[in-house]
């Protein structure tokens, strides 16, 4: 018990908040865009059960997240998986009557957990560093869980931020979605398998994150289009 009532471990404790919480910002914009055509009444699950899905996702990813960074591949994957979720974000679900609130909860809560999980592969690196930090070995993982279920409540209260905005104005949706585009595109660039075919530099990140973003955005737009057409 000696270990946890250390300057260092509350240090520490604090750095994983800090991380999660500029990490959230990113999120909670997926979280309310994954909520956003939910009735009102289930919004607040679909935010609390898809965080709750995403923290554990994280805590595992975080376990294992050394090993995985190393593979190549993985993060062009992961990129993919996103680009694909932003586009999706963007064309506006089918309100048939045979589609149950609980059938779009479940696939809101799904969405949620696979975003948070792609877009984490980076992110955990810092939060695994800061839990290196505590000085006292062996309680990493345990300092990890901490600090994440402390920022639990900050995600969802910024998820239901966002979604009162997306009701306030639709555009935030869009800009959402490109968000996704920017990390998938900065994603792909970081993977091992691209190292030796890109031209390192802030300069190929910023590139890379536009060209995401713009694919979303020219993607998701012309499904949108369509989809009133097909229905």
């Amino acid at each position: 018990m000696d270990a946890f009532l250390t300057p260092e471990f509350w240090l520490a404790v604090g750095q994983i908040v800090m991380i999660d919480i500029l990490l959230g910002g990113d999120n909670a914009v997926v979280i309310a865009l994954a909520c956003r055509n939910l009735p009102p009444a289930l919004r607040t699950r679909g935010v609390i059960w898809g965080t709750a899905g995403a923290i554990v996702l994280r805590v595992v990813l975080i376990f294992f997240a050394m090993s995985l960074l190393k593979l190549p591949y993985l993060k062009l994957v992961g990129a993919a998986l996103l680009l694909w979720i932003g586009i999706k974000l963007l064309v506006p679900e089918n309100d048939a009557h045979e589609v149950s609130g609980s059938d779009r909860l479940l696939g809101a809560i799904k969405t949620i957990i696979v975003a948070d999980f792609v877009m984490s592969v980076d992110n955990v690196i810092g939060i695994a560093g800061a839990a290196q930090g505590s000085g006292h070995a062996g309680h990493e993982m345990p300092l990890v869980i901490f600090g994440l279920l402390v920022s639990i409540p900050i995600i969802v209260w910024g998820s239901t931020v966002v979604l009162k905005l997306m009701d306030r104005f639709p555009l935030i949706i869009t800009a959402g979605g490109m968000l996704l585009g920017w990390i998938a595109g900065t994603l792909a660039v970081g993977d091992p398998a691209m190292v030796d075919h890109l031209t390192p530099g802030r300069g190929t990140h910023h590139v890379a994150g536009v060209a995401g973003a713009l694919f979303v955005l020219v993607v998701g737009t012309m499904l949108a289009k369509r989809a009133p057409a097909q229905s």
